[in-house]
């Protein structure tokens, strides 16, 4: 199909890829598994397997059942979503682009032959062997920078930092279990307070702040699963809602290497 796009994966990082091509003019097709582990919820177009249909700034995002509506969805010009996560959906479709944005830190099996163009976010891959372009991920003066060989800068496992807290902001599950709410995304919480159990242990705030990624009630974790996530900007409420800065950069590195790529396809070669 003419200008489509397969990306693998919706979480939030993927949105901004997601929402940057579609206000681009391109078809975009996402690829997720049967449960997405998004925290980020309130920005992450994975979200439409559990509601439907889900929406992110003025896009909409719709869970397609199988490929017949799937292309009906594209042709309509939605961006749409299937459960497929061996990808499979790929040799149906023959996109010219196709982008890992899943961030699992290593490949779980996108290879140059998936597409013409082939692009992924983030460590784990070799821009030149895996795929054509890696974008780089890691916060700073890099972010967002298209790589046409070698790899991104490896995972340091410590998020970005602000105002002076990193760490401190994500919260990982200390045990195995069944995640249920106590507080909800975009509640302001403050540190020591129970925001969660996981089965009958509690979670913890490990910081005053706003609560702006929390794992969907019901998931079942794993231990050191990342359940939530707290800003400690308390102002930035509404930021809740729209695509982060972070990745809007990275979707800015997805669009330049598909141009550049399009016109320069020999000299890579």
């Amino acid at each position: 199909m003419k200008d489509l796009v397969i990306v693998r994966g919706g979480g939030d990082i993927a949105t901004g890829t997601i929402y940057k091509l579609f206000k681009c003019g391109f078809k975009v097709l996402i690829l997720e598994i049967e449960k997405p582990s998004a925290i980020r919820r309130n920005v992450a177009f994975c979200e439409a397997i559990y509601d439907t249909q889900k929406q992110v700034e003025d896009v909409t995002c719709y869970l397609a059942h199988d490929y017949d509506e799937a292309k009906q969805f594209l042709m309509e010009n939605k961006v749409t979503l299937l459960i497929d996560p061996e990808a499979k959906a790929i040799d149906y479709f023959k996109p010219e682009v196709v982008v890992d944005a899943i961030l699992a830190k290593k490949n779980l099996g996108t290879t140059k032959e998936m597409a013409p163009i082939t692009i992924a976010l983030g460590p784990g891959f070799m821009a030149g062997k895996d795929v054509d372009v890696v974008i780089e991920t890691m916060r700073g003066h890099k972010l967002g920078r298209t790589i046409y060989q070698g790899a991104a800068l490896k995972n340091t496992g410590v998020p970005g930092v602000i105002k002076g807290y990193g760490k401190e902001r994500v919260i990982h599950s200390p045990n195995e279990g069944t995640v249920k709410h106590v507080r909800h995304l975009t509640d302001i919480v403050k540190k020591g307070e129970v925001i969660a159990y996981v089965d009958q242990t509690p979670i913890y705030a490990t910081m005053d702040g706003l609560l702006r990624g929390l794992i969907k009630e019901g998931f079942v974790v794993t231990q050191g699963f990342k359940i939530a996530d707290i800003d400690p900007r308390e102002d930035e409420y509404e930021n809740c809602f729209t695509i982060s800065d972070k990745a809007r950069c990275i979707a800015g590195g997805v669009i330049e290497a598909i141009f550049y790529l399009r016109g320069h396809r020999n000299d890579l070669s």
